[in-house]
């Protein structure tokens, strides 16, 4: 990770929206991997350039669904690692502009439609391209792992990587990335198709320093490897979350880009789990949809991030401003405190029973209220001795507070969150 001050925009902004648009929602075919992988024959894969239309694609739709959602800020794949770019690039002529139906930029309206809406840009790009020409690709073994991998689609004759076309193919990869700096201006740069080359193969500085000297509060990704920002781990909430800034990012159903037999969507209240779940350990929320080729969301998909937002647009106060809660042990779910560590807020997944525990508390609680209707609850505490503090109890909200997907209680402190993490008296 760098050294550089992280943008303060990016911790408090809580849930993001990623958008995997593509030529593969023509066939809804896996992104780039489907013909990588041998599943689809490259030439099928490349066929669908001809049926991506993006004719019923608005941006200004697709912000103010994600502000419905709640989420602040999104990132579309501007590029993924088939090579096709969204935007009208003069280095190489695989992009939707040239060679789809489309006909037209589809990058410049999207960062002009969220900056309308007051939400931060981002973009996807992959470091490899399988189509490239001039993609190196041979990759040189590194101690453990001594095996040579290579694309099947660009391999030199003899085997031996050519160093003129590394050169040139970083040469087309760095000017690609410095038109999306200086055309869209993109808040977040989030990259993709790290692992094939080493952090000084991809003369990973280079691209930083480029970046940044054409806009200095960039955020950067970890697959830019030590010079990235944050850290992206994919599809879980990790059991122990990352050092410093992440990212969780999520499908709602089973596929980053459209896909038509892909019917498996989470549902609202297991997206609050695992947004909740993400928040109350410190990190964000970048939940991933894909568009058909036409530039419409599937309302599953629409139907899921405004349920979300429902939930949160009720639960404000317990998501923005706020930093991770509770480390695990003290109370049965997860948490979020307050900027000035007075309030914590306790997540319920389940319709609370008789009561709600809170463990290790030592501050004196003043009140506690239900999030969303502003009930005041009971609470007492029991037990403790000497340093050791007596478990908070509070009073289970009535049926009337108890939110469908998640309820959320207001722990009011005397003061700034105060802990016991001791192993109790003997």
């Amino acid at each position: 990770m760098t050294s550089m001050p992280m943008q303060p925009w990016f911790s408090d902004a809580k849930l993001g929206i990623f958008l995997h648009y593509g030529i593969y929602a023509v066939d809804g075919v896996p992104e780039s991997w489907s013909f990588y992988r041998g599943d689809v024959p490259h030439d099928r894969y490349m066929k669908q350039l001809d049926g991506f239309t993006a004719s019923r694609y608005d941006p200004g739709a697709w912000a103010d669904l994600f502000l419905r959602a709640g989420a602040r800020y999104a990132v579309l794949t501007a590029r993924h690692h088939d090579g096709v770019a969204l935007w009208d690039t003069a280095h190489g002529e695989l992009d939707v502009v040239r060679r789809t139906p489309a006909g037209r930029d589809l990058v410049g309206p999207y960062a002009a439609a969220l900056r309308e809406r007051g939400l931060k840009v981002g973009l996807y790009y992959s470091h490899s391209d399988w189509n490239h020409p001039d993609y190196a690709s041979v990759v040189h073994p590194e101690p453990p792992n001594e095996d040579v991998r290579t694309n099947r689609f660009v391999v030199p004759a003899d085997g031996v990587e050519d160093p003129g076309a590394w050169s040139r193919f970083l040469a087309y990869r760095n000017g690609q990335v410095a038109e999306l700096v200086d055309r869209f201006r993109p808040d977040l740069l989030w990259f993709d198709g790290e692992w094939e080359r080493s952090e000084e193969q991809w003369r990973m500085g280079e691209l930083a320093r480029q970046i940044l000297a054409g806009n200095p509060e960039t955020v950067l990704n970890a697959r830019m490897l030590s010079h990235g920002d944050y850290a992206t781990p994919e599809q879980g909430v990790p059991l122990l979350p990352p050092d410093g800034p992440w990212e969780l990012c999520l499908t709602v159903n089973d596929s980053w880009g459209f896909q038509h037999q892909d019917h498996n969507h989470k549902s609202v209240r297991q997206l609050v789990r695992y947004f909740t779940e993400t928040i109350g350990a410190g990190g964000n929320l970048l939940l991933d949809v894909g568009p058909r080729e036409d530039g419409t969301i599937p309302a599953e998909q629409v139907e899921r991030l405004e349920g979300l937002g429902a939930w949160i647009a009720r639960h404000e106060e317990a998501v923005y401003g706020t930093v991770a809660g509770l480390p695990a042990g003290h109370h049965y779910g997860p948490s979020t405190l307050s900027a000035d560590r007075r309030t914590l807020y306790l997540v319920c997944f389940d319709t609370p029973r008789e009561s709600v525990s809170l463990r290790g508390l030592r501050n004196r609680v003043g009140r506690v209220r239900v999030v969303g209707t502003g009930t005041e609850l009971a609470h007492r505490v029991t037990g403790g001795l000497g340093d050791v503090p007596g478990v908070l109890w509070i009073d289970a909200p009535q049926a009337v507070d108890v939110d469908e997907q998640a309820t959320v209680l207001a722990v009011e402190l005397d003061g700034e969150l105060d802990l016991y993490r001791g192993t109790g008296r003997d």
